[in-house]
Parts: structure tokens; sequence; C-alpha cells
């Protein structure tokens, strides 16, 4: 693909550029003019594709998605996986974490297992990178849309036997680190390669920094269900705004963070801890009307989803197309910024930015073509566009 607009970390923005791949991997980004078209005469057909002064940028990559097309990842089942994966393709997302709610163990481990089989399906989808389980060891103070009644203390040994029988599938764990047990399973995700995330936690400051200590590192939904910052005890919120160990993500909407906390989120956690999600529910992609999520009926209005006694947001119908345009047009970002929120910084977090998350030679071909204003025009998994 060349004359584009190539957005890399490493050299910024390559103006009438060129990007090729061989397969499934990247093989050349640089200049139009520099591109060694003999090597890529090898007896197979080279397909030209004019990007037309387009943005060229790394496939999005969604560590917090529960659903969307009017499916959800608890079903566990091809259908529904299937329907979602192709949904948030379609949107721009190239890899994406199945995001659990606080339910029962065995409707978790369902989960679990399902998604183990899954991840060596070939569906050209979005591709299932493994298993986010949000809850069910949070706060009832700050349940949000999870269901109460499932609510646990921390067992390590539910953990242990799930990651044994189904090795290197759950990558994120969300909880309340406050809670008894907590430290201790920490400790366990921290050496097993698992994500520690606080989230739907009412835990003071200090509680957040011990839990750092021991290996907690990123927030989910930051600003959202969790205790808000004051000038005596800054809280949850403030824990992650101080501490730079600690990575926040945000659901940038223009419904659940006011885009004034988005831009100070953004500027004390720097150019690395910074992460778009979409939260997004089995209502994405649809119309308004009533929804279940979590155990909970929920009624979207005008793509805004509430729980239907109480009110309180639940979940998001965002995809991550429409997350980065928010950013750039109404919080002020820019797109290279932005792109990293979206791309490098979640690879990063799971730990697999060797592959992916940037547009490198050798890196998957993962790739979004878009217009210039920003509008989705291709999308490409691995190198393949279906």
């Amino acid at each position: 693909m060349h004359n584009g607009k190539i957005l890399t970390e490493r050299e910024g923005i390559i103006e009438s550029g060129t990007i090729a791949w061989r397969g499934e991997h990247i093989a050349y980004v640089g200049k139009d003019a520099n591109f060694p078209d003999e090597q890529f005469q090898d007896g197979h057909s080279l397909v030209r594709i004019d990007a037309n002064g387009g943005w060229v940028v790394p496939g999005f990559i969604d560590v917090h998605v529960h659903g969307g097309d009017g499916r959800d990842f608890m079903e566990a089942n091809d259908e529904s996986f299937d329907a979602i994966t192709r949904f948030h393709r379609r949107h721009g997302t190239t890899g994406l974490l199945a995001t659990t709610v606080t339910a029962s163990p065995e409707a978790i481990k369902r989960v679990v297992r399902f998604a183990k089989s899954y991840q060596n399906k070939d569906t050209h989808n979005a591709e299932l990178l493994g298993v986010h389980l949000e809850g069910p060891f949070i706060s009832p103070a700050q349940s949000g849309a999870q269901d109460p009644r499932y609510i646990v203390l921390p067992r390590r040994d539910w953990l242990e036997g799930w990651t044994r029988e189904h090795p290197n599938t759950i990558r994120m764990l969300t909880l309340a680190p406050e809670l008894d047990g907590a430290h201790s399973l920490i400790g366990w995700l921290n050496e097993h390669g698992i994500v520690a995330a606080c989230g739907h936690t009412n835990a003071s400051y200090d509680q957040i920094i011990e839990a750092t200590e021991q290996g907690l590192c990123h927030a989910v939904h930051t600003f959202n269900a969790m205790k808000g910052i004051h000038h005596r005890e800054p809280g949850t919120v403030g824990a992650i705004l101080d501490d730079a160990r600690i990575s926040a993500e945000i659901i940038a909407d223009g419904h659940h963070v006011h885009p004034a906390c988005i831009r100070l989120l953004a500027k004390l956690k720097g150019p690395d801890r910074f992460i778009l999600v979409t939260d997004a529910i089995a209502a994405t992609g649809m119309a308004d009307g009533e929804y279940h999520l979590a155990g909970h009926d929920v009624v979207v209005k005008d793509a805004v989803s509430r729980l239907k006694h109480g009110g309180n947001l639940a979940g998001s119908t965002l995809t991550m197309i429409d997350a980065c345009r928010y950013m750039i047009e109404t919080v002020g970002l820019d797109i290279g910024q932005v792109s990293r929120y979206a791309s490098g910084n979640p690879a990063r977090l799971l730990g697999l930015e060797r592959w992916m998350g940037s547009l490198e030679e050798g890196k998957l071909a993962n790739v979004l073509l878009l217009s210039p204003q920003l509008e989705l025009q291709t999308v490409w998994v691995r190198g393949k566009n279906i």
C-alpha cells in the first residue's frame, strides 16, 4: 500500500509512505521512493493499493470488551465469539481480550475453557488474545453493573485450577485490592504473567500503593466504579494518577468521563501508560432498546447503556474507531498519541509488543487504512482483508 501517511512509533509519520507485507508479516515500511520493488517481484503477483493520502495505522487492541452485535462472551459458544470478533474487526479492532463479568465460578470457567479452544480457530476476525476476568473478586460498595450475588473474596485456588487446565488463556484479572486475600493473589498473578488490575474497588490511596508493591500494574475504566479523589484521602483515583507504575484505561465515549479528566489522565500517565478500551456490551451495534448484562436489565437510549433499575452506566456501546475519533476531535490529542493508546500500549501491557501494536518490519500485518477525515476504510488482520 502506497501514497499514505504511515504512522510509526519510531519514526513518527512517514509522508508519502509505503507499507508492504508477505503473508502474515510486514516486510517493508518506508518512503514510496525507497520501496525495493524488485524484492517483491518473486514470482507472485504484487497487489498495489493506493491509500490516496489517508492514514495507515496499526490495528486496535481492546483489552476490555464484553460483547457486540447482540452477543456476549459469557455465552461461550462459536456463534457468540464469531459475531463479536467479526463485529469489532469491522470497526478496526484486530486483537482483543474476551472480558467476563462477575458470575458463578462455573460460568467463568466455561468462558475460559471455550476461549482456550477458540484461540486456535482461524477466523480472520479480531484475534482472540485471551481472557480478561472482570471480577468476581470486587467490592460490593463499587459493584456498578456487576451482579452482587456472585461477588466473593479472592480465591487463588480458582485461578490455579483455571490456569492449570487452560494455560496461557487468562491474561488479566480485575479485582478490589483491599479485600482479604487480594495481596497474595496479586503476587501470584504477577509471578504467572497475568496482569493484575484494580477496578470496582473502594481502596484507599495507601491500599492501592501497597498492592502495587505486590505487582498491581493496571486500572480498569479509570474514574468509574472506584473510590474517587479527595485532597485529604486521594483514594483509588489519586493513587492511579500519582503512581507511574500503574497504567490506566479509559472509556472515551463522552458519557463515562469528562474530556478534561481524560486530558489530565493522559498528561499524568505519559505516552506509555494510557490505554483506550471500549467496555462494549452486547448492545453495541444494535438499536436502542432493552438488553441484559451480568444479571441486570439494561436500557440503551441514544446509544447510552444504563441499568434499568438505578440508572447507573452499564458498559458502553463504543467501538475503538469511535473512541479514537473522540480522543482527537473532542479531547484534543493528536493521532500519534491516540494510536499509541489504542494499539502500542495495550500490546505492551499484554507483553505482545514483539508481534503487534505498531507498524514495523517483522510484526504481524494488522493494518488499518483511514481516510484523511479518520473514517475507517479497510482492515487487514494478519495480512488478510476479509
